[in-house]
């Protein structure tokens, strides 16, 4: 591992750099707006632009590249990223937000693209695996350690606003300076969401429900916890816990992935998620209870987002994998659009705490849908699904699709490998009978 991480380093450096400074502002836009007064459904609607921008974005950048190239693009992005970071203390207008949100969203969405295409170029078959995984926690890590900056200023000011921009700006070089290669940067056409559901139900609805819990967490919970009056601290450590449980919980269910019918897991994790929103709900303002509440809800979000990709590539084709992966991303986008609205409608109409109410619905839908799906299909043996891989909803189409790709390969080989210990070990039980005879 060591030697794998030697190769992408820097890479993996600028992510992290990019990921405090984009995890700042997504905090920093529930902290700010609570000090001007916006209401819920305001910030709702905010959050919902950044959403509309990173769909866009995933689309359109592999386009903008192919015209003027990688490097031409990171730079324009990042300095309209940058841009876009410092102008929102300047305007502080819901709709002045709204735009530069989507803004924001298209301008990341590109950058994660541009830096994965590298990522990507930067690793081999035998490496991959690896890469993808580093690229996960270092995006988490940089999410977890922006909360922490959060602490060393005031959200009234326009000073958080220009680290989280510097942060950003300064991320380009160690990106820039180790890519070498100019790489190719294609996502394949989302795959019809006519077809996706006809091929995978559960995944299709799971994984819309799934863009709404999560744009609800990331976007809502910094205005959750202004509602309630908590610090800028414990808002902080509030968000870094939705992301802290993502971290720990992700290797153990992707083992359990691996093992078991994965709509049996994905049935499981989404009742946890849903018990532990309802304890969120029913602790009002005990902070013990809220943070443990964020630990599980936030740890079930992200492993359930990979768990509906590799039930999807179960039942497909190597070649409809990338397809497939970019409906459901696009089909994750469209729900991230629409949960926050809702939300922040809720909060307004019957309070704070309906941000919990929502979440926990949200999970008893995945749950209770997940439970009738096995009622209509046999479950798949274990030894013919594809391999787990830890996929963040952060990352690109690209990132998903490489994901969705390398973890079928991996599958493929490790059949024929068994297949081949099987031969193997099938003529040398024949040897040694015809030995004894």
């Amino acid at each position: 591992m060591i030697k794998v991480l030697s190769s992408v380093w820097a890479l993996l450096l600028g992510i992290v750099l990019i990921m405090l400074g984009n995890g700042m502002h997504f905090t920093l836009i529930g902290l700010r707006g609570g000090i001007e007064g916006f209401s819920p459904t305001a910030l709702a609607i905010v959050t919902s632009g950044y959403f509309v921008g990173f769909l866009s974005g995933a689309r359109l950048t592999p386009v903008m590249i192919r015209r003027v190239g990688h490097v031409r693009v990171f730079a324009a992005l990042g300095s309209f990223t940058s841009a876009g970071l410092i102008a929102l203390p300047l305007v502080a207008e819901p709709w002045a937000w709204t735009i530069l949100r989507v803004l924001l969203g298209f301008c990341m969405s590109g950058i994660y693209v541009t830096a994965e295409s590298w990522l990507n170029d930067a690793s081999t078959n035998e490496t991959r695996g690896k890469v993808l995984s580093a690229y996960m926690i270092a995006q988490t890590l940089g999410i977890i350690g922006a909360q922490g900056l959060l602490t060393f200023g005031d959200a009234a000011t326009s000073g958080l606003f220009i680290v989280a921009s510097i942060l950003v700006s300064i991320s380009f070089a160690p990106i820039l300076l180790s890519a070498t290669s100019v790489p190719m940067t294609e996502t394949a056409r989302p795959m019809p969401l006519k077809e996706l559901f006809s091929g995978s139900p559960l995944s299709t609805v799971g994984i819309f429900l799934l863009g709404c819990v999560y744009a609800t967490q990331t976007g809502m919970a910094a205005v959750f916890g202004t509602q309630i009056e908590m610090t800028t601290g414990q808002i902080a450590t509030f968000v870094a816990m939705l992301f802290g449980g993502a971290l720990i919980f992700q290797y153990p269910i992707g083992w359990l992935s691996d093992r078991m019918d994965r709509r049996k897991l994905i049935f499981g994790a989404a009742m946890v998620a849903m018990g532990a929103c309802t304890l969120g709900w029913v602790a009002g303002d005990n902070l013990l209870f809220l943070m443990c509440a964020a630990f599980v809800a936030g740890g079930m979000t992200t492993p359930l987002y990979a768990l509906f990709l590799a039930y999807t590539n179960d039942f497909l084709s190597l070649e409809d994998m990338p397809a497939a992966s970019g409906g459901l991303v696009l089909t994750f986008g469209i729900g991230a659009i629409l949960g926050p609205l809702l939300a922040g409608w809720s909060m307004e109409q019957l309070g704070p705490q309906s941000f919990w109410l929502v979440l926990a619905w949200t999970f008893a839908v995945i749950a209770v849908y997940a439970l009738y799906r096995m009622t209509c299909r046999e479950p798949l043996p274990v030894e013919e699904t594809e391999s787990y891989l830890g996929v963040l909803p952060t990352a690109s189409p690209m990132a998903v699709e490489t994901a969705g790709v390398w973890a079928a390969e991996q599958a493929e080989a490790a059949a024929e490998e068994e297949a081949v210990e099987a031969a193997e070990t099938e003529a040398k039980a024949d040897f040694e009978d015809e030995t004894k005879s």
